[in-house]
């Protein structure tokens, strides 16, 4: 059996930049994912995350630096193939898609890396497919429900089946809990930790500004801050009243509660 040591990372970043109107968005970034991570990047507005995603979706490209998908550095294969597998959902996703498209639509659409179904065709196989995803999510009832009516919950679970219509080698969540009301994101927040249960050679990066929001299956860390990572490593060791302070430039305790999950506040 391979040590750790040994597996190749699905996702890996090394001294990436960017840089619009000579200002750093992303300075030097590096950041390695591997087959068993759970990793979120936390860290206050403004300060690179959301671009990190985009970069390790492979949807941005850096001004300078690397990008390796399974091992293989960007520019030396075609991303055409490879972009609608890594697995990329965010809140504001829901806004960008036509509210009359099916449940069963929207999972499709992510066959081709896409928002729309006109320009593609889909088979049979795709739409089974996509109803199997949205059962995965206990939503498969909504299979032909229009996405605007249904709820933000029910959205966000529409498209997280969507990121997984493609067989994904990583997923990827940009703030996932957003528009969300305290119920919705708390069964979000359980979800999460129980698709990482069920899938545990599925990578993933979370991204959040809300401790209270790191579900309990999270291995690792990463704080970001004016577009550097300052601290990145196993959960436990990473992410300290000390680290947590310094990220947001405030006073901050951290604290374990009874369930596992985190919570931050100032003294």
């Amino acid at each position: 059996m391979p040590n750790d040591s040994d597996v190749s990372p699905v996702l890996r970043t090394s001294n990436v930049s960017i840089v619009r109107e000579s200002r750093h968005i992303l300075d030097s970034v590096s950041l390695s994912v591997s087959p068993t991570d759970r990793w979120v990047i936390l860290g206050p507005n403004g300060c690179g995350k959301t671009t990190l995603l985009r970069v390790l979706s492979l949807y941005l490209h850096p001004s300078s630096g690397d990008i390796f998908v399974e091992g293989r550095a960007l520019g030396t294969f075609d991303i055409r193939p490879v972009r609608p597998r890594i697995a990329y959902m965010s809140a504001s996703l829901a806004s960008e898609i036509r509210p009359v498209l099916t449940a069963t639509q929207v999972v499709m659409s992510a066959k081709n890396g896409a928002l729309e179904t006109w320009w593609h065709s889909y088979s049979d196989q795709d739409a089974q497919r996509a109803v199997e995803c949205l059962n995965r999510l206990g939503v498969a009832w909504c299979a032909d429900r229009e996405l605007g009516a249904l709820s933000s919950g029910e959205q966000q679970r529409v498209l997280l089946a969507r990121a997984l219509m493609t067989d994904p080698i990583a997923l990827l969540l940009d703030e996932p809990t957003a528009r969300l009301d305290l119920g919705g994101r708390e069964n979000l927040i359980r979800l999460l930790h129980a698709f990482a249960t069920d899938n545990p050679q599925l990578p993933s990066v979370v991204v959040t500004h809300h401790v209270d929001e790191i579900p309990i299956s999270t291995t690792h860390c990463a704080l970001m801050r004016d577009g550097k990572i300052i601290a990145s490593g196993p959960l436990r060791e990473t992410l300290t009243s000390a680290s947590l302070s310094e990220c947001f430039g405030t006073s901050l305790l951290l604290e374990q509660r009874a369930n596992g999950r985190l919570t931050a506040y100032a003294p």
